[in-house]
Formats: structure tokens, sequence, C-alpha cells
């Protein structure tokens, strides 16, 4: 699928210069931030999608681990004394 954009002729001359000091094509170089733009907003909208899914849990049941127990967990990770997840409760 061909597709076209439109840039201004500053931002034309900017990837033109990178292009040339990474030895790549101004295509490759305008296709690889289109591909990490898109991987980076996709995982930003997963993200989104993930919390409004645990906040609708949590209000639908109420089950929670407050801030200072999470804390406190991650607190022991990486060390002999690594304890389990704090349990949900109400």
């Amino acid at each position: 699928m061909a597709t076209s954009i439109k840039i201004d002729d500053d931002l034309k001359h900017r990837i033109q210069l990178l292009a040339g000091a990474r030895q790549r094509t101004a295509h490759w170089i305008m296709r690889e931030a289109l591909s990490q733009y898109v991987e980076r907003e996709e995982a930003r909208e997963s993200f989104k999608q993930e919390a409004l899914s645990s906040w609708k849990n949590y209000l639908e049941t109420g089950l929670h681990v407050t801030g200072s127990e999470a804390r406190a967990w991650l607190d022991t990770w990486g060390t002999e004394q690594a304890s389990e997840p704090p349990k949900c409760h109400d």
C-alpha cells in the first residue's frame, strides 16, 4: 500500500541530514520513525485499556492493594527476603 505524507522543508532537510549521518536512506529513517511511534502508541493504548479494566474491576469488587502494601512488597524484590505479592482485600 503506497501512502504519501507532506512534510515541511525544514523537517525534510533534517531527515536528509540524519539519513546521511546514519548512512541510511531518508525513506528508511521515516519508516523507522513511524514504526517506533506506532509501537509506542500501541503500548500506551494497551496500558490505558488495562488501567480502565482494573478500575472497572475495583468498582465492581472493591478489592485492592494499598500503595504502601505494594511498595513494601516491591522493596523485597531482588533480596533474600523476597516475599509473595500482597493479597487483594476490601
